[in-house]
């Protein structure tokens, strides 16, 4: 975990995760102070353990005789979070402050919101989190038309037009990634961090052109590692292509001809790029936490309007 800053921030923004949670000490509209870690996320706290857990984490960083605002994205504002944060309808442009839920603390020095995500109601679909990042990617570009491929567990791609969501499909690529590589009879084969680029490019090209056989060619590096040796770096790096590579073929209407950009500096941001580059889509790349921050100071921007920068 980060130390807290020495200075007193002005507000603090936060990413609250399922499985971590990222905090901001913030000066003014943008400078970061300090950055702080925890792995205190969505899925580890009961709703009565979020206060004291964003309370100990602020530690000295909470003022004297004023409320520090806190602004929150993600999972704290789900139906099992913090408090639930009311879904905006897409199309929508990514929600800001103005229609954030209010969180009730027993501290006086603290002063919480959480942004809504966005639903859609056919198909039916679900976004927390990843609106955020949409909203810092358009506060650096606001005319962007085009493609959001947001790659995590469960990837988003959001079809943004006239600084709106209009609408977004969600893939569990990288659950089913998780599940196949740690509790499947696929464990065996793909154990290791290691990777093989070539593979990956043609996993994802046989999938792409033939997704329908994807359960036998899954097996297939089993028998492979068994029979043939398979190396565990060409078995891993073979079903993150064949799985990316089923999910593009049912996202081709979102990226076949469009502008993409990847939201993601890691190493499945990479990976997705590659498979768009190799499709001949020019997909860009961005980095998520930095347009996730960037969103959150845009949603900031409407309670700055009405309450000046306190003097430290």
């Amino acid at each position: 975990m980060t130390e807290p800053a020495k200075d007193t921030p002005d507000w603090v923004a936060a990413d609250w995760g399922s499985s971590h949670l990222r905090l901001w000490l913030m000066a003014g509209p943008a400078r970061v102070l300090a950055r702080i870690d925890s792995d205190a996320g969505m899925a580890g706290l009961a709703r009565d353990e979020y206060e004291p857990t964003l309370i100990g984490l602020l530690g000295d960083a909470l003022p004297q005789g004023r409320a520090l605002p806190v602004i929150v994205c993600g999972m704290a504002g789900s139906r099992q979070g913090w408090a639930e944060a009311p879904y905006a309808k897409a199309p929508c442009a990514p929600p800001s402050l103005s229609r954030a839920t209010r969180v009730a603390t027993a501290e006086p020095r603290l002063s919480v919101h959480i942004l809504p995500g966005i639903r859609q109601d056919s198909p039916a679909d679900v976004m927390r989190g990843e609106e955020t990042q949409i909203a810092g990617l358009l506060a650096a570009r606001p005319e962007f038309d085009g493609i959001a491929c947001l790659p995590g567990t469960h990837t988003k791609w959001a079809r943004i037009s006239a600084g709106e969501v209009v609408s977004f499909r969600t893939f569990m690529t990288g659950e089913l990634f998780d599940l196949l590589s740690t509790r499947s009879v696929l464990r065996h084969s793909v154990a290791g961090t290691g990777w093989d680029a070539p593979a990956f490019d043609a996993a994802v090209s046989d999938a792409l052109s033939r997704p329908a056989d994807i359960a036998a060619r899954l097996f297939a590096l089993r028998a492979e590692a068994l029979l043939q040796d398979l190396a565990p770096q060409v078995a891993r790096a073979r079903l993150s292509g064949l799985l990316i590579g089923i999910e593009l073929a049912a996202a081709r209407p979102y990226w076949l001809g469009q502008q993409v950009v990847v939201l993601g500096a890691d190493a499945i941001a990479g990976a997705y790029g590659a498979a768009l580059r190799a499709q001949g889509v020019p997909a860009e790349t961005a980095d998520a936490e930095a347009l996730t921050l960037a969103g959150l100071a845009a949603a900031h921007t409407h309670l700055r309007k009405v309450q000046p920068w306190p003097a430290n």
